[in-house]
């Protein structure tokens, strides 16, 4: 993160969603929205000219999609965080971008007061999953036929599959530890612990990979 302000690339193929997420942002002053852009291929050029803090990508876009848009631009250097925002209609487009890099996605439904935090948290490296997000997921995953068990889930202790739930509800570790009764040191030990055993390099990933088992 560059000086005071966050700096953002707004990536979004409807005029209107980009409009009002310009509007939000930069009310306050903390974020400064260097470009918009409306379709992937765009998207890419606007980070790799205005190096920005973090990029809201839109998933679903005529033309380069919003996946591969992600891919190119975690492949600048000294890339710009990537954030996926989505309706939810369909959840493969969020796993795709999460595998091609993005840290995190947000819901464009998100309340416009939670979304400024969660910009700036994702500007400092946290990783973004909203709570709503990981609910309707989680839920959209428990609808599904049932996949095999994953053997490295299974092999968790139970203290570890606790963590690894309210992790997967985007609990932060404040609230987990208050949840389970634990400190929060002890809960930062699990996660860091659930992320190696799981190959996992952020809270994000580790979420989705306790929904898709």
């Amino acid at each position: 993160m560059t000086g005071d302000a966050v700096h953002v690339v707004v990536v979004d193929d409807e005029s209107m969603v980009c409009e009002f997420l310009c509007i939000i942002l930069s009310a306050t002053g903390q974020i400064v929205v260097d470009a918009v852009a409306h379709d992937g291929a765009a998207g890419v050029e606007a980070a790799a000219r205005h190096r920005p803090d973090v990029v809201l990508m839109d998933l679903r876009m005529p033309g380069m999609d919003g996946v591969t848009a992600t891919e190119e631009i975690r492949k600048l250097p000294d890339p710009p965080v990537v954030v996926a925002m989505t309706t939810l209609d369909t959840d493969e487009h969020v796993l795709g971008a999460l595998d091609a890099g993005a840290t995190g996605f947000l819901l464009k439904t998100t309340p416009p007061a939670q979304l400024v935090p969660l910009v700036i948290a994702a500007a400092t490296g946290a990783s973004v999953l909203s709570e709503e997000a990981a609910r309707r997921l989680r839920k959209r995953r428990e609808a599904e036929p049932g996949p095999r068990p994953d053997p490295e889930l299974a092999a968790l202790g139970e203290r570890e599959r606790e963590v690894l739930a309210l992790v997967a509800e985007g609990l932060p570790n404040a609230d987990i530890a208050a949840r389970l009764y634990l400190s929060e040191g002890t809960v930062k030990g699990h996660v860091s612990r659930l992320m190696a055993v799981l190959g996992c390099e952020n809270r994000t990933q580790l979420a989705l990979r306790a929904v898709r088992g």
